[in-house]
């Protein structure tokens, strides 16, 4: 490696370090958001926790208990929240605003700018899934015990969820419409992958299981709750999915709020 050459990777890195907490200082510097990113996910599992405290084991839940079930799968949709949801809006709102052609303008590359961006949906997600985790503790929900599995499902889902949220931002020609796009998308989805009732329909179950969000829920249900580890299967998956949506990101992004 040539001096130079290292001098450009301690800049980028610099760079990106700097882009990290940029994201970091936003998000914490809007507290209503913050609040309520991390405040609606401990809401439903505690409500959860109230309606089935006490039921033990049930075919309905796969041989798990009702809280068994749900923290894997409201731990899955608080990433899908970070990930995806607000990163959509975020970015569509930046790119009105001039924001992003600001930036783009910049130093800074723009591999910089979205690995920034998967780094701080990703900080924000651990937090989540702790505050999840903790809850569901204080409920009777024994600790997860495969966190190598957990881990990689994690950061796998951030990085596809970042890639099709950035994807779906390229889509959405001005802020006002990002939310219901958004929503159009996820909502669906998430009700018939299984997030909030188990899905025992064999036709959904094959559709969902090609789709992202079902994935998502099984390669953390099986390390947070049946004592298993690696979903191969499942992170298959969401590596194709991420990668779709990394394509379509490329292809269709836009800085300039003028473009596309």
């Amino acid at each position: 490696m040539t001096p130079a050459t290292g001098r450009t990777q301690r800049r980028d890195l610099a760079l990106l370090w700097h882009q990290i907490r940029y994201e970091q200082l936003s998000f914490w510097r809007n507290p209503q958001s913050a609040f309520f990113t991390f405040v609606f996910p401990v809401v439903i599992i505690v409500l959860f926790g109230a309606l089935f405290h006490g039921v033990g084991r049930s075919s309905y839940f796969y041989g798990l208990s009702a809280l068994q079930y749900y923290v894997p799968t409201i731990a899955a949709v608080s990433v899908l929240g970070a990930c995806y949801s607000q990163l959509a809006i975020v970015l569509s709102t930046r790119r009105q605003n001039g924001i992003l052609k600001r930036i783009r303008a910049t130093p800074l590359p723009a591999w910089t700018y979205f690995l920034g961006l998967l780094a701080h949906c990703i900080v924000v997600s651990v937090v989540d899934i702790a505050l999840i985790v903790g809850v569901g503790r204080l409920f009777g929900v024994p600790l997860p015990t495969h966190w190598a599995a957990i881990a990689l499902a994690l950061v796998l889902g951030a990085a596809c969820f970042c890639a099709l949220g950035v994807a779906v931002a390229s889509l959405i020609r001005n802020a006002e419409a990002a939310p219901a796009v958004v929503q159009l998308v996820l909502f669906p989805l998430v009700f018939i992958s299984g997030t909030y009732l188990p899905i025992h329909s064999q036709v959904i179950q094959r559709i969902t299981g090609v789709l992202p969000v079902r994935p998502f829920n099984e390669a953390l249900m099986g390390p947070f709750a049946q004592h298993t580890g690696f979903d191969w299967g499942a992170l298959g998956v969401l590596l194709a999915w991420g990668v779709l949506g990394g394509l379509v990101a490329v292809r269709r992004f836009r800085w300039d709020p003028r473009a596309g």
